[in-house]
């Protein structure tokens, strides 16, 4: 698999396989496991660690033999199905998603480069195996949410059982989470430590000494990070004009943000919007 996704899922339905990524371990996998895999890096599936690959899949979902000859038709079995047989003795799915968003950006480099969860979601992973066949009205939408789902699922998983970063953690404290919840909410409102210790029941300095830590920033720090990364998506995602944008995350005009924005990502914002589009 080279496809160069930011994130990937593969739930085993059947049979034994083995996982492989450069500078890994291979790893057996078995009928529930399921395997996130952070890209742009390839990574492989086989019956066994020294078996050759055989097919590539590409961006695109492209798939050739490793000398180029194309398999998208030969090997096709039906809706969203692909394989030599129908009836095989392995399968599994495998969910790729493709935008890069800027608010994901945290959680991504929170990852490991390939976790593998092997007490996955089996119910949910059933229910995806049904429904990934289908063609009804809908459809796409019903998948989407079930392949989210089987995502959030495992990750939660994984960060229970982890040393899983701090600010992971924040969003679960009553306080603390509470006040992420409201910047994430209300990124235009012209928040100060006053007023979101206000919001939360704490003193300014109560809410520093708890923030801080659990965040790995302070408050406003947190705010104008989340408030760049809001408009980086933004400008990519939208045609917003650059004070539209401005307005709708909290800078009060456009050369605000342009000046921000600059500082800390090193282009301007038109500048990022041209990149994001290449």
């Amino acid at each position: 698999m080279q496809d160069e996704a930011p994130l990937a899922l593969v739930a085993i339905v059947r049979g034994d396989a083995w996982v492989m990524r450069a500078a890994s371990r291979p790893v057996r996998l078995s009928a529930g496991d399921v395997v996130i895999t952070r890209g742009p890096d390839a990574y492989t599936f086989a019956d066994d660690p020294g078996t050759e690959p055989q097919i590539v899949v590409h961006p695109g979902n492209r798939c050739e033999t490793p000398d180029g000859v194309d398999l998208s038709l030969a090997m096709g079995l039906g809706v969203r199905s692909w394989g030599n047989a129908a009836d095989g003795p392995f399968m599994m799915l495998i969910g790729s998603y493709e935008p890069r968003s800027e608010i994901s950006g945290r959680l991504l480099r929170a990852l490991p480069p390939m976790l593998i969860a092997q007490d996955g979601d089996t119910a949910l992973v059933r229910l995806l195996e049904r429904e990934i066949a289908k063609d009804d009205p809908g459809q796409e939408a019903v998948l989407d949410r079930l392949l989210d789902l089987l995502l959030i699922t495992t990750l939660r998983a994984w960060f229970a059982r982890s040393d899983a970063p701090t600010w992971f953690q924040a969003m679960s404290h009553p306080t603390v989470g509470r006040a992420l919840r409201l910047l994430h909410a209300e990124p235009a409102r012209p928040w100060t430590v006053a007023s979101l210790a206000a919001e939360v029941g704490l003193s300014r300095a109560a809410l520093a000494r708890l923030f801080t830590p659990l965040v790995g920033q302070t408050p406003m720090a947190y705010l104008a990070e989340w408030r760049l990364t809001l408009a980086a998506d933004l400008l990519r995602d939208t045609e917003s004009t650059v004070g539209a944008v401005a307005a709708k995350v909290g800078y009060g005009s456009a050369f605000a943000l342009s000046t921000a924005f600059k500082r800390v990502r090193g282009v301007s914002p038109q500048e990022h919007r041209v990149l994001a589009g290449a």
